[in-house]
């Protein structure tokens, strides 16, 4: 029953591997992430500058409500100090219904929300937003490989051709990453755009991947914690077997019938 069924499953999988890619899907780069397996973990400069390219780029558009401030400070994420997620805080406005206007933001308030209606809040874009990871195929990357979300930030980001067109008022811009080609949303990175103070290259590629990390821990923030505890769980498991095994010995070797060598 259980082969049935993991069978159903890798069928499924490819067929829809299959129909995403006869349907115009866009082309998803492989990018080698950091955080990327199971023992991955989060690049805490990158996370920050990610966090520089959303403020001088994104944060104009989109917003991330589901994100605490406070959360800027964590382990294992941009991990700020107190002083300088106070002082990044105060850079927002957020509305006070005791004072029935708005302040500045705290570290216990959240990121504001985005400002147009059409910009999507990009806190779990990196999950709800989630491509194939690495070449399309017949689907096996995702069940392996995962869904690939960051790459498809990355490729959005880096794929514009340069084209545009105008329909109905609106231009769209030719995007070789985004699904059907075309995309209302202008190209947001450019080389030498920001900035770092890591002396990081600030080309357009590499700005895309420090975005697209950023936008993996908004939406995982947990991540790191989770895949140690399940290392953990994992030795547990391998110690808790041996002891069963070497138990099971013990106890019931004198009570098994020996073979007599011919």
């Amino acid at each position: 029953m259980f082969k049935k069924l993991a069978l159903s499953a890798v069928a499924a999988l490819a067929l829809s591997g299959a129909a995403f890619a006869a349907g115009g899907a866009g082309h998803v780069e492989d990018v080698d992430f950091s955080f990327e397996g199971p023992f991955g973990a989060f690049d805490q400069n990158q996370l920050q500058r990610g966090l520089q390219v959303f403020t001088e780029s994104c944060a104009a558009c989109h917003g991330l409500k589901y994100v605490p401030l406070r959360t800027l400070g964590d382990e294992g994420g941009p991990h700020f100090s107190d002083a300088e997620v106070r002082a990044y805080s105060a850079n927002f406005s957020v509305y006070d219904p005791e004072l029935d206007d708005d302040r500045d933001a705290r570290p216990t308030d959240h990121f504001p929300g985005s400002s147009l209606e059409n910009a999507p809040d990009l806190s779990l874009m990196a999950k709800k937003r989630a491509g194939f990871h690495g070449p399309y195929g017949s689907g096996m990357n995702q069940l392996f490989k995962g869904m690939g979300g960051p790459e498809y930030i990355y490729s959005i980001l880096t794929g514009y051709t340069g084209e545009e067109k105008e329909e109905n008022g609106t231009v769209f811009y030719e995007n070789k990453a985004f699904p059907g080609g075309w995309i209302a949303m202008a190209p947001p990175l450019y080389d030498e755009q920001f900035e770092f103070n890591d002396g990081h290259s600030n080309s357009m590629h590499h700005a895309a991947e420090d975005i697209s990390a950023f936008l993996m821990w908004t939406a995982e923030p947990k991540m790191m914690a989770r895949k140690q505890t399940g290392f953990m769980g994992a030795i547990m498991l391998a110690i808790l077997a041996s002891l069963l095994y070497l138990s099971n010995k013990r106890l019931w070797a004198p009570h098994k019938p020996r073979k007599d060598n011919a």
